[in-house]
């Protein structure tokens, strides 16, 4: 990411002192809680792609840099309460906010996250901002749920499963390109190809994180995490589907009733990759990314536009 990372040389620093201003507070054990999250965040891919998508229509303003910590905020609050539903005790390598202040504390934390991010656009009427980004967490809400409405069967098909990754991921990326674009231009047709295009881009992102769930060479071995907690990524979709009968029974007599036991969780994972669940879904990965591309492409602005590409391929290219 070296070139975004150099485009974003003077907004990144930019947009640190601002988030970091949007999430204090007087209460001193939200503050502490502030600074755990603040000090441990990812690589901030999310506001990347609000710089990013700014710039690529215009010089970056304050309402970009409110967009892009409303974005964060809102990322912040989801992961939050993730790991409270999810009863995770590490995030990113540390212990998670669940683990350290337990369900109570870290319900009301998200919380706060969310409602701090809208207070920070409705004080100064970022209204359309604030729109694109509310719709975003309707429809990651909708997705969570309309997995774990279909976890329950083990059957459901592709479009199910685009239909889910686009609500629980592609949502907030694509409300994070519109939220640049529309920073800098005020133009809905502008900002809703930004949409599209950060929407491709997320659909590409999660494929990747289920990729992972099966492992390869490079990556080290699989964690089979998808399979023990029932949750149908298209790898495995793509296999009963296209296996016979009796296979496709014992796959998912296994996820149902054996999904704990390493060596059963294994055979799932090799069936997948005997039966090309994970070639399949490279292509679907790939033919995501390279609409995302032709999408951006449409845009003048070469250097923005080459630190956009870098962050895309960076999605589906990561080792991790």
């Amino acid at each position: 990411m070296k070139l975004s990372l150099a485009i974003l040389r003077e907004e990144l620093p930019e947009f640190e002192r601002q988030f970091h201003d949007a999430v204090k507070s007087q209460v001193p054990l939200l503050n502490r809680i502030m600074r755990f999250i603040v000090n441990r965040k990812g690589k901030q891919l999310r506001p990347m792609f609000v710089l990013l998508s700014a710039k690529l229509c215009g010089p970056v303003n304050d309402t970009t840099y409110r967009a892009a910590s409303l974005v964060e905020l809102l990322h912040s609050a989801t992961l939050v309460h993730d790991d409270v539903v999810d009863e995770s005790l590490e995030r990113r390598g540390f212990f998670s906010t669940y683990a350290l202040w337990k369900s109570k504390v870290s319900v009301l934390v998200g919380d706060y996250l969310l409602a701090k991010g809208m207070l920070l656009s409705l004080d100064h009427d970022d209204y359309r901002i604030l729109k694109l980004l509310s719709n975003a967490i309707r429809q990651m809400s909708e997705g969570e749920l309309l997995q774990m409405e279909k976890a329950r069967s083990l059957n459901f098909e592709e479009d199910t499963y685009f239909e889910i990754i686009k609500g629980k991921t592609a949502s907030l990326l694509a409300s994070a390109c519109a939220s640049g674009a529309w920073s800098t231009t005020q133009n809905e047709a502008v900002t809703e190809k930004m949409r599209v295009f950060g929407e491709k881009v997320g659909m590409a992102f999660q494929i990747k994180d289920d990729l992972f769930d099966y492992g390869n060479e490079a990556i080290g071995k699989p964690t089979g995490n998808d399979i023990r907690e029932k949750k149908l990524t298209l790898p495995l979709i793509y296999t009963l589907q296209n296996t016979d009968p009796a296979t496709r029974r014992k796959l998912v007599y296994i996820i149902k009733n054996q999904n704990k036991d390493p060596e059963k969780v294994q055979e799932v994972i090799n069936v997948v990759k005997q039966t090309g669940g994970i070639s399949y879904t490279e292509k679907k990965m790939f033919s995501f990314r390279d609409e995302a591309l032709a999408i951006l492409h449409e845009f003048d602005n070469i250097e923005i536009r080459n630190g956009l590409e870098e962050l895309v391929r960076y999605t589906t290219d990561r080792k991790y």
